[in-house]
């Protein structure tokens, strides 16, 4: 091979490009390049921060889903409780009542026995009196008459 001034000129333009790449192209490329990286680093970094923000989120939201259900059970067992309650009051009520109409029925039969016993011996007493009345006109004999009148104090 033979060296001439075409392939020396040659080499040395090639070294001034290489001088010159190196000085003023590689470093803005290289500088293009990392901070893609940086930005490509911050995206992925940017995603798994979000990616845990979202499972923190999910447990959060589920957590707080089991309070509200937990709550709501808490609330509809008060609920059962309270309509047990009231239930369980209306039939003490009811009973009270019952046993309150009862009396008063009872109270009433009781008044109305007593009014038809007061109306049976007013009807007795007359009819011993009416008894009494003929008796003495047949015969007015006084032992007859005072055992007869016993008698009939004693069935009165």
């Amino acid at each position: 091979m033979q060296i001439n001034a075409t392939f020396l000129g040659q080499g040395i333009a090639f070294a001034i490009l290489i001088w010159f790449s190196w000085k003023f192209i590689w470093p803005p490329l290289m500088r293009a390049i990392e901070e893609r990286q940086q930005k490509i680093a911050e995206g992925l970094a940017a995603a798994d921060n979000s990616q845990k923000a979202l499972a923190q989120a999910q447990e959060k939201v589920n957590d707080e889903l089991k309070a509200a259900r937990a709550k709501a059970n808490e609330i509809i067992e008060q609920a059962h409780q309270r309509a047990n309650q009231i239930v369980d009051a209306a039939k003490v009520e009811a009973i009270a009542e019952g046993a309150r109409q009862k009396a008063l029925v009872e109270s009433e039969i009781e008044a109305s026995a007593n009014r038809a016993r007061e109306d049976l011996r007013r009807q007795v007493s007359f009819l011993a009196v009416t008894g009494a009345e003929k008796l003495l006109r047949r015969e007015i004999d006084p032992a007859a008459h005072k055992a007869l009148l016993d008698e009939l104090a004693a069935e009165i």
